[in-house]
Order: C-alpha cells, then sequence, then structure tokens
C-alpha cells in the first residue's frame, strides 16, 4: 500500500535531511576512497548512524517510510555491496543490518524483482560462502543472525506473485532459482547452526519460505530436504545436545512444512484422483506413452511416495515424544493433532505413529482449552482413531513385561506411564474390551514379577533389636500420627521411581468394578500359586482392592442405586483376600521358610480391614491380636516394623489409646491363644516373648490368670529340658511373672494385713542417766513390795480363777483336761457333755478349725509360690544363663513372700540345699548370683536360717569363703607388668618412670581440677591390682561373697564361734570405705571384738576419750596421759 500519500511533509523532510547529513558522506568514502578497508571505520560509523536514524524512526513514525527514501539510503550501500569483501566482517554486519530496514519498512513489497534476486544471493554467500569456492572467512554468531533476519524479511516482501510458475513453459523463474540456494543456507544453518540463536533464526527464515510460496510445485521441490533436515535436529543423535527452544520450533516449523504442503485442502486433487483409481480399480502407475513427466508434478504417484517417505521420517523425528521437558511434550502433541487434523487422509499411513506420539504426550493435568482440538475429539470424528487407539494401547499392555526387564528405568517409567495415559483415554471414550483387561492384569502380573526378580533387596539401615519386643516400652505411647508402611515390594531406590508410577497406574487403571474383577482374577490362583508370582497377585490384588475403596464415596453409593450390586462384590473380593490373610498369619511360624513378603502383606491387610471396620473389628482380634503380635518377635526387621505399624492402626482404628491398652483390654484372648498353642506344646521363641510382653504391659493384673499357663510351661520343660535355649525362654517368662507379681498390692492374704517382720539385728542401747534412775526406781518399788507381802498374813489357796471367764477354747482344755484325769468314758461322756473320746483327734480337730479360720492365699501369692517350688529342679541344669536366671528369681520373689511365715519358711526350707550349692558354681556369675539370692532368703527369713548357715559354715562354708578371698587377694598382689629395655627408655627419654608425672585436667560440675598420673595410680592401687583389678572375676566374687556375709551377720543369728571365724576372714578389708556396712554390722553384734581385731592389726591409732564433762553432774573426767585425745 502507499504510505507516502498519508506522510505530511514536515516529518517526511526532516528524516530525508537526517538521511542526507550521512549518506553524502558515505556516498564519498564508497565513491572516490581508493583504499576501502583504511576508510572501513569510516564507513561502520556512517552506516551505524543510518541504521540508528531508521530505527528511530521505525519506532517514532514508520508511515514516513518509503521505497523513495530506501532508494535515497540504498545507493550509497549498492556502492559498498560490490566491495564487501574488502571490508571487515562488522561493516558487512551494519550494511546487512541497514538492508534489512530498507526491505522490512522502505520497500515492503515494492522491491524490484531483480534486487531480490541479488540481495537472496548476497545474503546467502555472505552466511555460508560462495559454492565452489573455498570460504574466506567465517561468519561470525552476529552476521549469521542479521543475515537469516534479512533473508526472512526479503523472503516475506518478494511475496507470494513472485514465486508463482514459471515465466514461460521450459523457463524457471530468477526467483525461485535464487531461493534455492538460501532454502539450503537456511537448511544448514538450522542443523549446523553455532549457537540456538542462529538456529531459531534459520527455522523462522525457513517458515517465512513456506508460509510465503503459493506454488505447490516449488514447495514440492523444497520438502524432501526440508523434512530431512529437521528430522536430523530432532532425531538422536543431534536431539539430547538441543535446546529446548529450538527442538520446540523445529516441531512447530516442521508441522506448518508438512500442512502447507499436504494437508488434504492442498493436495484434494490428488486425493480425488486417488479415489477415483480405487473405485475403478487400475494401477497407480501412469500409462507408459508420452513424454515423461518431471519429478516435481504433484500425482498420485507423487504422493505415495512421499508420504511413505514422510512416515520414516517421523517415525525418527517422534523420538523427541519422549522428552521430559513439558513445553516439549506440548510441542509434540500439538504437531500429532495437527497432522491428524489438516492431513487426516493425506497421511493415513502415519496416523498409528502419530496416535501413538499423542496418546504418550497426553497430559489430563493441564487444562485443555474448549477451542483447542483434542485426540478425542478427532476420534469422535473419525471413528477409525478410536481402534487406533485400542490397538496402541493393547500393544502397550503387552510388550509391558518386556519392557520391564530393560535396564534403563527411564524405559520402564514410560512404559507404565502410556498404560495409564491410554487406559485413561480409553475409558473416557468408552472402551471397554474383556480381551484387553485380561491382558491387562496379566501383564500386571507379570511385570511385577519381572521387576521383583530383578531388583535387589535394598538394607535396612538402623534396624530394631530383635530383642526389642521383650522391653515393649515403644508400644504404651499414643500415637496421634501413625507410621506409613515401608514399602515390601519393589523396595530398592533404584526402582522408587518405577515403584510410584506402578502404584499410579494401579490407583488409576479402570473404573472401580474393572478394577475388582481384576483382583478377583488375581485371587482365583492365589492359594495354588507360590514363590513370586504369589506374591505378585497378592499385592497385586491388595491394591486394586484398597484403591476400589479409596475412590469410592458414600454420595456415589446414595445416588447411584445401580452401585449396590458391584459393592456387594466388592465386599464379597475383599472377605476372600482378608480370610487368606487371616490363614496366613495363624499359619506363621519361626520353623518355617516363609517368604516375609506375604506375611507382610497380609499384615497390611489387617489393619486395612480394622481402618475400614473402625470399632466393629474388635470380634476380630480373638482371631488376628496374637498372630499379629508374635511378628514383634519376628528376626525379619521388615516383619518388625510392619507389626509394630499394624499394632498402631488396629488401636486406634478399634477406639483405644494405644497399643498397650489394646493388648490389656484382650488380654484374656491372647492368653487363651497362648494357653492353647502351650497344651499343644505348639511353642515358638516369638510366643515366649509375645507372653512376656502380655504380662509386661498388664502389670499384677494379669497374673492370677496364668495358672494354667505355668502348668503348661512347666509341662513343657518336663518335655523339652534337653534344649537349653528354649527353655531360657520358657523361664524368661516365669521370671517376668515373678518381676510383676512382686508388684501386686494383692499380694498378701486376703481378710488379713500381716505386717512384714523386720529381722535387722540391733546392737545393745548405751545406757543413759535415765535408764540408771530408772532401774534404780525399780530396783526400790521391789524391795518395798517384798517388805509388804512378808508383812501380810497367809491366805488359803483360791478357789477360783483370777483371771475373767473361760473362753469355749478354755472350756475345751478342761474338758480334755479332766477327760485325760477320768478315762472312763461313760462318766466323762455324762459330766462333760460328748467330748472326743480320742485326744490326738481333738488336737487334729483343733488344727483344722485354726486352718479353716486362717485367711487363704490370694491367687498371685499362690502362684509365685508354686513357680519358686517349681524352679528348684531346674537350678542343676548344665546351662549357666539358666541357673544365673533361677538364682535371680529366688532373689526377686523372697521378699514378697516373706509376710506370710507359714507359707514362706517351708519355701525356704525346700530350696536350701539347692541354693546354697550354687555358690561353688564354677562360673563366678553363677555363684554371684547364688550369693545375692542367699542374702535375699537372709533377709526374708531371719533367723530362721541360723541352723542352716551353722551347719554350712561347718561343712565348707568358711573354706570356700577363705578360699575366695586367697583369690582375691592373689589378683591383687600380682606384679604389675612394667616395661625395660629400649622400648622403655625411648618412651620415657630415659628418665625413671616414678620421676614423671602427668597432670590430667578433669572437669567436673564444680569446675575443674588436675589430677596427676600418681594419683591416679594410687587410687587405682588401692582398689584392685592385676590385670582387670575390681572388675575381674575373683575381685567381684569377693565382693558378691562380703554381701552374703553382711546380710547373714545383719539379718541372722550367729553364734560366737562362727562370728569370730567371719571376723578373722573379714577383719583385712573393714577398713575400706566401701565395707562400712559389714563393719557395722559385726559391730552390731559385738563391738568390742571388731575394735579389738583392728587394733591387733594396726588398724586402730588410738582410743577417743569420753567428753571431760557430763551434763548433768558437777564433775568431770580427768585425762589420763598417753590416750590420744
Amino acid at each position: 500500500m502507499a504510505t507516502t500519500t498519508t506522510a505530511t511533509p514536515g516529518p517526511r523532510n526532516e528524516f530525508f535531511k537526517q538521511l542526507r547529513t550521512v549518506c553524502v558522506p558515505l556516498s564519498r568514502l564508497a565513491l572516490q576512497s581508493p583504499d576501502k578497508a583504511a576508510a572501513a571505520k569510516e564507513i561502520f560509523t556512517h552506516v551505524e548512524s543510518l541504521s540508528e536514524i531508521w530505527a528511530a524512526q521505525v519506532s517514532s513514525d514508520p508511515t514516513v517510510l518509503d521505497e523513495k527514501l530506501a532508494e535515497y539510503t540504498f545507493f550509497p550501500v549498492s556502492h559498498l555491496l560490490r566491495f564487501h569483501d574488502q571490508f571487515p566482517v562488522r561493516v558487512v554486519e551494519a550494511i546487512i543490518k541497514l538492508l534489512r530496514f530498507l526491505i522490512q519498512y522502505g520497500w515492503k513489497q515494492k522491491i524490484s524483482e531483480d534486487l531480490a534476486v541479488q540481495l537472496l544471493f548476497f545474503f546467502s554467500f555472505t552466511i555460508s560462502g560462495t559454492p565452489g569456492q573455498a570460504k574466506k572467512r567465517h561468519a561470525p554468531e552476529e552476521t549469521a543472525v542479521e543475515g537469516f533476519k534479512a533473508l526472512g524479511a526479503l523472503i516475506t516482501a518478494i511475496g507470494p506473485t513472485s514465486l508463482l510458475a514459471s515465466k514461460a513453459p521450459g523457463e524457471e523463474n530468477e526467483t525461485v532459482t535464487a531461493l534455492g540456494p538460501a532454502i539450503t543456507v537456511t537448511l544448514d544453518g538450522i542443523t549446523d547452526g553455532v549457537a540456538p540463536t542462529v538456529q531459531l533464526e534459520a527455522l523462522e527464515c525457513l517458515q517465512a519460505v513456506y508460509t510465503t510460496t503459493r506454488n505447490q510445485h516449488v514447495l514440492a521441490r523444497f520438502l524432501p530436504g526440508t523434512v530431512s533436515s529437521l528430522t536430523r535436529v530432532l532425531a538422536p543423535p543431534l536431539q539430547p545436545k538441543t535446546q529446548r527452544r529450538v527442538l520446540v520450533r523445529c516441531l512447530q516449523v516442521l508441522g506448518i512444512v508438512l500442512v502447507n504442503v499436504l494437508s488434504d485442502i492442498k493436495i484434494r486433487g490428488i486425493l480425488k484422483q486417488i479415489e477415483m483409481e480405487d473405485k475403478a480399480k487400475v494401477d497407480d502407475a501412469q500409462p507408459s506413452g508420452g513424454a515423461e513427466k518431471p519429478q516435481t508434478e504433484l500425482t498420485p504417484a507423487w504422493l505415495r511416495a512421499t508420504t511413505a517417505q514422510i512416515k520414516i521420517a517421523l517415525a525418527a523425528a517422534l523420538k523427541v515424544r519422549t522428552h521430559e521437558a513439558p513445553d516439549v511434550q506440548s510441542a509434540v502433541s500439538k504437531f500429532c493433532i495437527s497432522l491428524l487434523d489438516e492431513c487426516h487422509l493425506s497421511l493415513a499411513n502415519c496416523q498409528s505413529i502419530l496416535v501413538e506420539s499423542a496418546m504418550m504426550v497426553e497430559n489430563e493435568e493441564n487444562e485443555r482449552s474448549m477451542l483447542e482440538t483434542s485426540l478425542q475429539d478427532l476420534a469422535a470424528i473419525h471413528p477409525e482413531l478410536g481402534d487406533c487407539i485400542q490397538a496402541t494401547l493393547y500393544n502397550w499392555v503387552i510388550s509391558l513385561p518386556r519392557l520391564i526387564e530393560s535396564n534403563d528405568e527411564r524405559i520402564k517409567q514410560l512404559a507404565v506411564r502410556n498404560i495409564l495415559r491410554g487406559s485413561k483415554m480409553a475409558s473416557a471414550m468408552g472402551i471397554d474390551s474383556s480381551t484387553l483387561n485380561d491382558s491387562l492384569g496379566d501383564s500386571l502380573r507379570d511385570s511385577i514379577v519381572a521387576l521383583v526378580k530383578g531388583s535387589r533387596p535394598s538394607k535396612v539401615v538402623g534396624d530394631v533389636d530383635e530383642n526389642s519386643l521383650s522391653t515393649a516400652t515403644d508400644l504404651t505411647v499414643s500415637r496421634p500420627n501413625i507410621q506409613l508402611y515401608p514399602p515390601v515390594l519393589l523396595d530398592s531406590e533404584g526402582i522408587k521411581s518405577t515403584r510410584a508410577e506402578i502404584t499410579k497406574l494401579i490407583a488409576n487403571i479402570g473404573s472401580p468394578a474393572q478394577q475388582t474383577k481384576l483382583a478377583a482374577a488375581m485371587l482365583g490362583g492365589l492359594r495354588d500359586s507360590e514363590g513370586v508370582e504369589q506374591i505378585a497377585s497378592y499385592w497385586l490384588a491388595f491394591e486394586l482392592l484398597k484403591t476400589t475403596y479409596n475412590s469410592t464415596s458414600d454420595m456415589e453409593d446414595l445416588v447411584d442405586m445401580s452401585s449396590l450390586d458391584e459393592n456387594r462384590y466388592q465386599e464379597q473380593v475383599f472377605q476372600e483376600l482378608y480370610d487368606f490373610s487371616a490363614s496366613i498369619l495363624a499359619s506363621h511360624s519361626d520353623s518355617q521358610d516363609n517368604d516375609w513378603r506375604v506375611e507382610a502383606i497380609a499384615l497390611e491387610v489387617t489393619a486395612f480391614a480394622a481402618s475400614r471396620m473402625k470399632e466393629d473389628f474388635r470380634p476380630e482380634l480373638i482371631d488376628v491380636l496374637y498372630p499379629v503380635t508374635t511378628f514383634l518377635g519376628s528376626p525379619t526387621p521388615q516383619l518388625r516394623s510392619h507389626a509394630i505399624t499394624t499394632l498402631n492402626v488396629i488401636a486406634a482404628s478399634c477406639g483405644y489409646k494405644n497399643v498397650s491398652e489394646l493388648v490389656v483390654d484382650n488380654a484374656d484372648y491372647m492368653v487363651n491363644s497362648i494357653s492353647l498353642r502351650l497344651n499343644t506344646f505348639d511353642i515358638s521363641p516369638a510366643s515366649t516373648k509375645v507372653l512376656v510382653m502380655l504380662i509386661r504391659l498388664t502389670g499384677p493384673r494379669l497374673i492370677p490368670f496364668l495358672d494354667d499357663v505355668v502348668a503348661a510351661i512347666f509341662a513343657a520343660l518336663d518335655n523339652y529340658h534337653g534344649y537349653p535355649v528354649f527353655v531360657e525362654s520358657l523361664f524368661s517368662v516365669l521370671s517376668e511373672i515373678v518381676t510383676q507379681g512382686v508388684k501386686s498390692d494383692m499380694l498378701l492374704l486376703e481378710g488379713s494385713n500381716p505386717q512384714a517382720v523386720s529381722h535387722l539385728k540391733r546392737g545393745p542401747q548405751p545406757l543413759d542417766i535415765d535408764y540408771i534412775v530408772d532401774t534404780l526406781n525399780k530396783r526400790a518399788e521391789r524391795t518395798k513390795r517384798a517388805r509388804e507381802e512378808e508383812a501380810e498374813p497367809p491366805q488359803p489357796h483360791p478357789k477360783k480363777p483370777w483371771g475373767p471367764g473361760k473362753t469355749e477354747e478354755d472350756s475345751q482344755a478342761k474338758s480334755l483336761l479332766d477327760q485325760l484325769e477320768n478315762p472312763d468314758p461313760e462318766e466323762g461322756g455324762e459330766k462333760d457333755g460328748g467330748l472326743p473320746d480320742d485326744p490326738s483327734s481333738a488336737l487334729a480337730t483343733r488344727e483344722d478349725e485354726e486352718k479353716k479360720n486362717q485367711p487363704s492365699n490370694t491367687p498371685t501369692y499362690a502362684l509365685l509360690t508354686r513357680v519358686l517350688t517349681l524352679s528348684q529342679h531346674y537350678l542343676t541344669s548344665p546351662t549357666p544363663t539358666l541357673r544365673k536366671s533361677l538364682l535371680d528369681l529366688v532373689a526377686t520373689v523372697s521378699p514378697a513372700l516373706a509376710p506370710d511365715e507359714n507359707a514362706f519358711l517351708p519355701l525356704v526350707h525346700t530350696v536350701w540345699p539347692v541354693v546354697v550349692a550354687r555358690i561353688k558354681d564354677p562360673e563366678p556369675f553363677v555363684a554371684i548370683a547364688a550369693c545375692k539370692a542367699l542374702g535375699s532368703m537372709c533377709e526374708a527369713a531371719g533367723d530362721f536360717m541360723a541352723s542352716r548357715f551353722k551347719q554350712e559354715w561347718g561343712d565348707g562354708m568358711a573354706k570356700w569363703l577363705r578360699g575366695i578371698k586367697k583369690e582375691a587377694v592373689k589378683g591383687r598382689e600380682m606384679p604389675k607388668r612394667t616395661g625395660t629395655g629400649a622400648g622403655r627408655a625411648f618412651i620415657t627419654g630415659g628418665k625413671k618412670v616414678d620421676d614423671m608425672e602427668i597432670v590430667l585436667p578433669i572437669h567436673g560440675p564444680n569446675g575443674g581440677h588436675q589430677l596427676s598420673s600418681k594419683q591416679l595410680v594410687s587410687t587405682t592401687s588401692s582398689t584392685g591390682g592385676g590385670a582387670l583389678g575390681r572388675f575381674s572375676q575373683a575381685h567381684q566374687l569377693w565382693d558378691a561373697a562380703l554381701g552374703l556375709v553382711t546380710a547373714i551377720l545383719k539379718y541372722v543369728r550367729v553364734d560366737d564361734e562362727m562370728f569370730d571365724e567371719i571376723l578373722e576372714v573379714v577383719v583385712d578389708v573393714l577398713h575400706e570405705p566401701e565395707r562400712r556396712e559389714l563393719k557395722e554390722a559385726l559391730e552390731t553384734i559385738n563391738a568390742d571384738a571388731v575394735w579389738l581385731a583392728l587394733h591387733e592389726r594396726g588398724k586402730v591409732k588410738g582410743i577417743k576419750s569420753m567428753p571431760r564433762a557430763v551434763k548433768g553432774f558437777g564433775f568431770e573426767f580427768v585425762r589420763v596421759p598417753g590416750v590420744v585425745a
């Protein structure tokens, strides 16, 4: 259009003056300067000034610019173009930039054809060099960018009219001839561009060619090279190296190229010919007669050959669909949809690959515009596309197991993601095929099997201790946030993303009804399969059913009444799954080599059932609570973790605060299950650990109900006493029973409150003034009473008792005495009203009545008594640890049973022989435990142990004590190892060790201080010598023996001979601070003997004097010379 008519003279003249001030000197330089290179700097300045003037005018008022001003500006530039090889690259780049302004805003569509052809050649040769000649200089990136910009502007300015048919038959249009090298340069810039900016500008230039040219013959001539070059960029190996924006632009330009050349509208004539040929059933080849047609002639044969090559190119180019960038995937989707829509008939042979690519990059998360065409919209218009979608999905499904075996995790994830997208699309389109569903279930199972077999089990870091069940403290904590289960299958970190994709596929595949059918199919052969196949089917069935429950809402059930049958079928399938899981849990045994993953899935199914049923799940605890709890003692850390999580879920679902409350409230169920297994000798280490945990959590409340369990344990001990580890596990239960039983507040006798008797010996009280005064007063009273009795006259023998009336017992005693004095039965019967004939029977009757009136023991007390009585038979076990645990049991239970002496003292008499024999056990730690047990018995029984210790002391206990002391002293007196020779001299620097001292800084709560090495040596040497010092076995046994002696002296009556022997043995250690209790016990019995013994050994330096003055009296003690004050 003519823009000069709208321009006002003022701005145009002003702009012309600006141009003239620069063009005139530039023309002078271009025409008169003999040395163009010398004037290059000045020429560059003028050309840049012209570009700035044109740019400023474009930004302010482009209507002023026209072709005349462009011709005026081009005059000096045209002279420069003749010598462009002599100018530096910067000058050429500035000229190209100025020419782009002239073409784009000056000449526009009015540029002459001859000038356009010349400029096409100039731009092409400047970018890539003259064809057939060596490249003189390399065009920089900036120059190439400006060249492609100017080339694109020139092609756009040429217009469709210059790129139509030839001028005359047999002659080619000069513009089309010049366009060939330009397109070649452009394609080279796209494939071999030094920078992404060069590639993008080249793509813009190529797009201008195909959007401007209307001659289909010309476009068809350039189509093969164009598609080939763009495919090189989109396909490997160039694709990974190409930037995303270049890939996106290449897809856009390739779509424009194919649509402008092969769209159904562009070649509708050829398509009509093909349709007519198909109807007439004639050969596609042209008749042999006549002249040969050019290759570019648009014929059906050309179309078939072209589309075949296009299919090959698309197969390579569409590999870019695996790119992870969202913008690239969006570009691929638009590219495929555009070709399926615009080239539906012409590229019918490429439908499969285009549909597959569109399905692979389908992103349901992004909201699609209502005006944007989707693949589903095209499938609704063209039914054959729906069949293609179904076939593509089927191919993906059957190829999934093969792709899962690949070593590339990205290929696995892409395969799973494709099936997910395809299944969603098929579901949205209403495509339902039983064959597809069956194939999907089989492929999923086979894929899981392949993944499980190919993955390495992950190492569990920070496993829970196997004996963690015995602590059971973690189960008493309330957990508001329940920990999720770790993955059972596909737990390797290397396939974490693949596992997430498979889980997402299972959660979104088909409708809930289809998922239920798939789960039922998995359960069909679950019981008959084994190994990894069983695990995969089991896991898939559970995941599918879990998804169906999560996706079904109550509101949908209320609105859709047809879903009732589906829900009923869903419940049936899940009940079958739960029954199988319960059987797996019930059949758990440590002796069997079961796959832990099956049991872990069973635990998850149980927890899911509890979370669904809530408090209605409580009746199911009868069958599942104990089996679940047994997994807490499993040697597999994953099972232990699953068991803890399952118990937390069950507790929260059933309305309990924590697992402890769950176990305590259902302890009867668990005790019943354990008792049944014990009665059938179906015992495992886990069951004993569960029982220990149960007793610990419930505390003393459960002890009265464990009599059958204790009986079953002792029955099992009788049958399996030859299995040390098993016996120890059973006795661990008994130890826990004792530990919790002694804490019971109902341990004492029912109906009475006997006080615990203290057997602690007390020394003689000191005689103070009050005691002396009281003694004198009593003596005076006795003297006075004796005088009064002597003064009274004699009285006859009393005829009646002095005390109150006789009781029934006194009457029976009198009658019994009268019967003994008068053995006549008749007379006795008449007088006494039928007393018993036999006096012994009368005594027996009295004892029975006393026992009847005596309160009975509590069940807990009776149970502890029974445990203590039966444990004595195993103190001779060959297992040292078992002997120690039993001795610890005796030490624990003795103080608890002591209040009832009538029941406890016979027990002491029973267990005494086997316990006292253990002090001479070959294992030191067993002997130490025996000393502690005997000390506990001394504290509980008191003087009842006196005769037993007296006999045992004479039978060898004294010798045993001396032997232990000898071993301990021997360990102390071992010579200390000291270094000698060169090594010692080297370490100490030739000095004596005694002369050297190392000062160690010690930081304590009250500040810091220093400790010298000499002080440290003296401290350690005083506590014990030898290699281990006080930590040696001999020293520890000696400490335990001294503790036993201390208990004997404190609580048991000791005769003088035994006391003297004990004092003789232990007098050497009484000065040690840690033996203060022993010294006090000895002094309680005979303080003078202790002082004398210490004085004889030089342990007493003097006698403390009495106070000089005595309060209350007017005299003082006299100081005796020689006595230490």
